[in-house]
């Protein structure tokens, strides 16, 4: 690279600062106004927290999501500052995960690489979307990309302080389980398995470090699990939207492919009906809602989980079916259940194409090369595989895809 000596080129901070003018001007041009999809939710937690609670006591609990990014938004509230500071912070903390893979990147890799594959997650416009929203999935993105730093430290040999980076990525890894609860299963399962692994390898140190990892990361989301068993009376439960993505999954009807719909049905979801018959959604649903709506809270999630497993056991193959269109969801944005085709769904084609190719070229040379490749690579591999497993067989956007992009973008390079 002709220009690699050049100081603001050797600055990441000065070499990227183009793109959070870019992020921020997203904010500016798109102030939200905290009512679109999600936004109000989040919102109404942060308040919740304001006010000393979190959810509604039983029976009415409600914990559709972990606290971790109402507590960011509690702060904007308690300052009183309007809803585009908020957004703005995503603009930053974008840009920031920018630079955090660059920073990791040029160690490991060449400099025309880095460049490459911090350019490439600088221009990833399928997260743009979610800038100017109140949303978690840039927060997410951004600790991805900090865990990501933080793992390469802890397993750099040569690094004499990778004692506090050990329990930094635990506590980073507690906080994205918290802000997005299916992490909190890939917490246990990690933890689980890297236990195991360690039992047998005893000599290893990398095993002993992973387990400490995963049991910080679960000290650190203990509160809010004793907090769930205290309003629900259940060990380790993080959400009571679990059975109500599981319930759409598991829909057995032609044309349903697993994505969530509102119901009962409200006049801006009859209009997505099948042409033609306006209520077909209220006749294959109604006689499973007259049961699940009889119940609040934690009730209703295992109504709708115990239908969902009654679904899946009838009809398997439509359930493979679902979970085969909801991967094609996270990565395309496409299928949903009773939507029209948008030509906007194109845009996603051509970067998750690429990361697809290179996902696919990238697996004979790991596989051929298991034990060379780095530590922190194979970990986050693993971390990555069981996110998406878990996400396969729940109702995904792909916003939930993008949150892991970094660890894919860092394996590959």
């Amino acid at each position: 690279m002709l220009f690699k000596n050049i100081k603001i080129v050797k600055n990441p901070f000065l070499l990227f600062s183009p793109f959070l003018l870019i992020y921020i001007s997203l904010v500016l041009f798109l102030p939200t106004s905290g009512t679109s999809g999600d936004e109000p939710r989040y919102l109404m937690f942060a308040q919740n927290l304001l006010h000393g609670f979190y959810s509604l006591p039983a029976p009415g609990v409600d914990i559709g999501d972990g606290p971790g990014y109402p507590m960011i938004v509690m702060i904007f509230q308690a300052l009183g500052l309007p809803l585009i500071f908020i957004t703005l912070l995503n603009a930053l903390l974008y840009y920031l995960s920018v630079v955090l893979l660059f920073k990791i990147l040029r160690k490991i890799v060449s400099f025309r690489l880095t460049l490459i594959f911090a350019l490439f997650w600088a221009f990833y416009y399928n997260s743009y979307e979610n800038i100017p929203l109140i949303l978690p999935e840039i927060f997410v993105a951004f600790l991805i990309s900090l865990l990501v730093f933080t793992l390469s430290k802890t397993f750099d040999p040569e690094n004499s302080k990778s004692k506090k980076y050990i329990y930094i990525s635990g506590f980073i890894i507690g906080y994205i389980a918290l802000t997005k609860v299916i992490f909190g299963y890939v917490l246990m399962l990690m933890l689980i398995g890297g236990t195991l692994v360690w039992i047998f390898n005893r000599q290893n140190l990398n095993y002993k470090k992973v387990v400490i990892i995963f049991l910080t990361a679960l000290i650190t989301s203990l509160p809010y699990l004793i907090y769930t068993y205290h309003i629900t009376n259940k060990i380790y439960y993080w959400s009571t939207s679990g059975g109500d993505n599981l319930y759409w999954m598991s829909s057995p009807y032609e044309k349903e492919y697993g994505s969530w719909i509102q119901y009962p049905i409200d006049p801006r979801y009859e209009k997505k009906t099948i042409p033609g018959d306006d209520s077909v959604i209220t006749k294959r649903h109604e006689k499973d809602f007259e049961e699940i709506l009889k119940y609040k809270g934690t009730e209703k999630d295992h109504a709708y989980k115990r239908i969902a497993l009654r679904n899946i056991r009838s009809h398997p193959v439509k359930f493979l079916e679902n979970c085969f269109s909801n991967v094609s969801r996270m990565l395309f944005n496409y299928p949903y259940s009773y939507t029209q085709q948008k030509t906007i769904t194109l845009s996603r084609f051509p970067l998750n194409g690429i990361i697809m190719v290179c996902i696919l070229f990238s697996l004979i040379p790991t596989f051929l090369n298991w034990r060379k490749v780095i530590f922190p690579i194979r970990l986050l591999l693993f971390f990555t595989l069981v996110y998406l497993a878990g996400s396969t067989v729940a109702c995904a956007e792909t916003r939930m895809f993008t949150v892991i992009v970094p660890i894919l973008l860092f394996w590959i390079a």
